[in-house]
């Protein structure tokens, strides 16, 4: 097979990047709903939180530079079991966001051209990106780098038409947001709620780790320090330009919410910047769509290796693609946007608690990593503390999203979690004990059939012993001659009306009765002839009589059934009664 181009830093930063980076569109305002006027406070703590997990990644990837993330973390760290349970937390959280990314960016797109079909739409993005990442993940690669370095751009226009329009209205709104009464009753209660939702802006940083195969050698940790850059400047900047230019009130209502940088840049650059932000929002949304399908393509290709899901998953084509992985994810995510009939907020729940879970995940496996495999070489180690902080960090933010109210009409993150997590946890489950299920599927089949399987068997056996007694049950014929014609009249008879298959074929030689020299040969022939019946050929010294027949019934322990074969007018020479009362045939 043709060997494929490694991915540069660039392409490998924009390929994950496009997802973290695509936050800018939501967290701040999500982060504003809870925490209020500290929302670029929670901003810049989640931007601690993942410079701590900076050097977990790279200590663990560092180590274990193989697809799969928190999964082969833990796979070198404690069970398949355990690392199933982390690569299924991570396929839902790709799927969650393949979807929610597909479906807001036709959102956004819809802005721009009110006739677009919403869900037709957004299953043609997921198919377009599906076959975008079969063409290859090189190729894929440019369009990520394409929409990376647009949605960047825009952001950097868009930020100096805000620090220019602030320069010239003053901090006014700045200052009386921060003034007003804390969200959530208190500091720490709204900084806890804000953290916890923030933590949502860094999704996509773990996906590096899943395809950190097609990386060249170094690019890795260059690409979690660059996507830390990025989401450390656009977020809480984002969150203190969206507090000085709009009242608290405008900012958690609804419409701000769902586009709050429009609104931004309708603001300070009007309708020309608002269409450039509503392009860029559909572009890097669509990015954050083909950084799932790669992501997931180095999880699921490893987890096939290692002989969790079927070998048939391996297949790839001549761009080096698992195309099989990413039609069945492609089908997967279709499915999923159908059966909530566009109503995609409904997989917020999947999304949050997979995400942070493979968060924790991944620090676990990293300390594991520390106690089980202390002598693996690494380029770089994280220190106890810094884990201790960043999964306690993330243990906070789950159980802060778990706990949180779900919005009126819409069911909570957990109990939404659970309905897409249980069956998935059941199917690997299932696939990972299949050598298990089957063997005890196989006891269940044999304690239900044996039975009557050996029934047939001892029916099937009497019924053969009946046959073969019915069919050794020897025809004897006494043959006065060398008439082959004759002969052959016997075997037909025997072959049309007896079940038997032996026949004795009797010559009474004596002096006044010598065997024909041709006897031989003609007996010969018919046994050829009739391969079914056994001819036993015997020649017997006497004279043939009643006496005769008798003793050599009871020679042979059978009894003998008698065929008279003669001219027309022949008479049978013996009464049956003087024949012991055999069977006669005439």
């Amino acid at each position: 097979m043709k060997k494929h181009k490694k991915l540069s830093v660039l392409a490998s930063t924009a390929i994950c990047g496009n997802d973290i980076s695509s936050s800018v569109l939501y967290v701040s305002a999500l982060a504003i709903a809870f925490a209020g006027q500290y929302a670029w406070v929670t901003l810049l703590i989640v931007s601690l939180v993942l410079f701590l997990f900076r050097k977990i990644y790279g200590e663990v990837v560092g180590a274990l530079p193989l697809n799969g993330g928190a999964y082969n973390a833990l796979l070198n760290t404690t069970s398949k079991s355990m690392a199933s349970f982390a690569a299924t937390l991570t396929l839902l959280s790709y799927m969650a966001t393949a979807v929610i990314s597909a479906n807001e960016a036709i959102h956004y797109l819809h802005h721009l051209i009110p006739s677009i079909p919403i869900i037709i739409a957004t299953i043609i993005l997921l198919t377009f990106f599906g076959v975008l990442t079969i063409g290859g993940v090189s190729e894929s690669a440019k369009v990520a780098i394409g929409i990376f370095l647009f949605h960047l751009a825009s952001f950097a226009l868009l930020s100096v038409f805000i620090i220019f329009f602030l320069l010239n209205s003053g901090f006014d709104i700045f200052i009386e947001n921060w003034h007003l009464p804390t969200t959530g009753g208190s500091i720490t209660n709204a900084i806890f709620l804000g953290f916890a939702a923030s933590m949502l802006g860094v999704s996509g940083f773990e996906s590096s780790a899943n395809f950190v195969e097609e990386q060249e050698k170094g690019v890795f940790p260059k690409t979690l320090k660059n996507m830390w850059i990025v989401v450390s400047v656009i977020n809480p900047l984002a969150a203190l330009f969206a507090l000085s230019l709009f009242a608290m009130p405008l900012l958690q209502s609804d419409a701000y919410q769902n586009t709050l940088l429009i609104e931004m840049a309708s603001h300070v650059g009007g309708n020309w910047l608002a269409i450039l932000i509503a392009i860029d929002a559909f572009l890097v949304l669509s990015g954050a769509v083909l950084t799932s399908f790669v992501g997931v393509s180095g999880l699921l290709e490893r987890m096939a290796l290692d002989r969790i899901l079927p070998q048939y998953f391996l297949k790839k084509n001549k761009k080096g693609s698992s195309y099989r992985i990413i039609i069945v994810f492609l089908l997967l995510t279709i499915s999923v946007l159908l059966i909530t009939n566009g109503n995609v907020k409904l997989l917020a729940g999947v999304y949050t608690i997979s995400f942070l879970s493979v968060m924790a995940l991944f620090g676990i496996g990293n300390v594991l990593l520390k106690v089980k495999r202390s002598s693996l070489p690494r380029p770089e180690r994280a220190s106890w503390f810094a884990i201790a902080v960043a999964i306690t960090a993330v243990i906070f933010a789950l159980v802060g999203n778990i706990s949180m109210e779900p919005k009126d009409g819409l069911p909570s993150n957990l109990s939404v979690f659970l309905e897409y997590f249980i069956p998935s946890i059941i199917f690997i489950s299932i696939m990972l004990n299949r050598i298990l299920l089957l063997k005890v599927l196989l006891k269940i089949m044999h304690s239900v059939f044996d039975p009557f399987r050996k029934a047939v068997l001892n029916t099937d056996r009497k019924l053969l012993s009946v046959i073969d007694k019915i069919n050794s049950q020897e025809f004897v014929f006494f043959t006065k001659g060398d008439n082959i014609a004759n002969l052959n009249q016997v075997m037909l008879y025997i072959s049309n009306n007896e079940h038997t298959k032996k026949l004795k074929l009797v010559f009474v030689a004596n002096k006044d009765n010598v065997m024909p020299k041709q006897l031989k040969q003609e007996v010969d022939f018919l046994d050829r002839e009739y391969p079914e019946i056994a001819i036993e050929f015997i020649i017997e010294e006497g004279v043939f009589s009643p006496e005769l027949i008798a003793s050599l019934s009871k020679k042979w322990k059978i009894p003998i059934n008698f065929m008279f074969i003669g001219s027309p007018g022949d008479r049978f020479p013996y009464k049956i009664e003087e024949l012991g009362g055999v069977r006669l045939i005439i």
